[in-house]
């Protein structure tokens, strides 16, 4: 196989970067959830800073997956993280190291920028992704939940809450 590349992706990604993202989607089994656009992913990396970077994995010419990332933060550790969103390689090119190079690459951002975790989560029923996650060394943690409000609900909620001056 020829060599793998890994490269952050620029404003100029964003067509590929949607297409993983409609991708994963439907291995996911959510083919119509996708809002993000390439306009509205080049316009989020345009900005500054960026609310999320994205890693490619390039083999030869083509873009082969993606990592999509961003800093979290740790109460308890009192420091930032790593929160990776998606990783996909698409089937036709899983087995050839891509997903462990992309998952070992930002591994090592994390640690360059002295984040103490790199977190993700894994829907319960992708037991291939949780033997790969755990052949690493993962600890898939079964006690957490994830909790989620969007939409009506999270609208709903705003209401209830107090104005606050931000930044």
């Amino acid at each position: 196989m020829t060599e793998i590349k890994i490269r952050l992706a620029t404003p100029e990604d964003a067509s590929t970067i949607v297409s993983f993202i409609q991708a994963l989607a439907e291995y996911e089994r959510e083919p119509d959830a996708v809002e993000a656009t390439p306009e509205s992913i080049a316009q989020q990396l345009s900005s500054d800073p960026p609310p999320f970077e994205c890693l490619l994995a390039e083999v030869g010419p083509e873009v082969q997956g993606f990592a999509l990332f961003f800093h979290n933060y740790s109460t308890w550790r009192g420091k930032a993280g790593i929160y990776l969103e998606d990783l996909f390689v698409p089937e036709s090119h899983r087995g050839h190291g891509i997903g462990k190079l992309l998952l070992a690459t930002l591994a090592r951002i994390a640690v360059e920028r002295d984040c103490p975790r790199l977190e993700w989560q894994v829907l319960d029923w992708n037991q291939p992704s949780i033997d790969f996650y755990e052949a690493l060394g993962t600890k898939v943690m079964k006690d957490w939940l994830p909790c989620r409000l969007e939409r009506e609900q999270l609208s709903e909620l705003a209401t209830q809450g107090a104005t606050v001056t931000l930044r």
